[in-house]
């Protein structure tokens, strides 16, 4: 069943016809916090099984105080770094829900509340950009893992590896197969929705059709 939309629009659309809509079902077109809690609820697990992995290896010995600083100071630092930054300019900058230009704040269901520190660029995400962000993503849950590796915590890593999985496998299927960023280099919705939605949005899809897309 098609969900009523009551938040606005992401598209050339009024609100009222969000319920008719080709898409509307299909692509989270609209802010909902259901669809955070599925995207967000692995990474929290994952974060609390770092806290207590690290917090157990400092009781017992495996990380000392100045380990515990510079990785505590150095993950949490590139965490701000990829998220605001970094992030920011490769992957948000390219989503809809960047274009209005009223808000200073993405109000998204993945990265709600981070500022917007660049121009909203309505175009595909470029080649470089998609490496890019998969060297950062993979940064972003590989470094838990390898510390863990490193400081012999087998246990911890083997629940963060699953935690990761499950991320991974749940982004997959509730997040990125709903996705508006379409050229993230996760995003797997259909192209048949891609293309209903380009025909909705105006200015992505003159920004997408000047890169060479083609609509069917």
């Amino acid at each position: 069943m098609k969900e009523r939309t009551l938040s606005r629009n992401i598209c050339d659309a009024n609100n009222s016809d969000c319920v008719k809509c080709s898409v509307n079902g299909k692509l989270m077109c609209t802010f909902n916090i259901k669809d955070t809690l599925y995207f967000i609820l692995p990474v929290i697990s994952a974060w609390i099984t770092l806290i207590l992995g690290i917090a157990y290896g400092f009781v017992i010995g495996k990380i000392n105080l100045p380990i515990l600083i510079i990785f505590s100071v150095g993950y949490i630092g590139y965490l701000i770094f990829f998220f605001q930054v970094w992030e920011n300019k490769m992957l948000c900058s390219h989503c809809p829900y960047y274009a209005f230009e009223n808000d200073r704040y993405v109000k998204c269901y993945a990265n709600y509340g981070i500022h917007k520190a660049w121009k909203y660029n309505p175009a595909p995400m470029t080649t470089s950009e998609k490496v890019q962000f998969l060297i950062g993503i993979t940064l972003f849950a590989g470094i838990p893992l390898i510390l863990f590796l490193m400081i012999g915590l087998y246990i911890y890593f083997g629940v963060s590896l699953i935690l990761t999985i499950i991320w991974l496998i749940s982004m997959h299927f509730l997040s990125c197969s709903k996705c508006p960023n379409f050229s993230c280099p996760l995003n797997n919705v259909s192209k048949d929705v891609v293309d209903e939605y380009l025909k909705l949005n105006s200015v992505m899809r003159k920004a997408w059709k000047d890169q060479g897309y083609i609509i069917d």
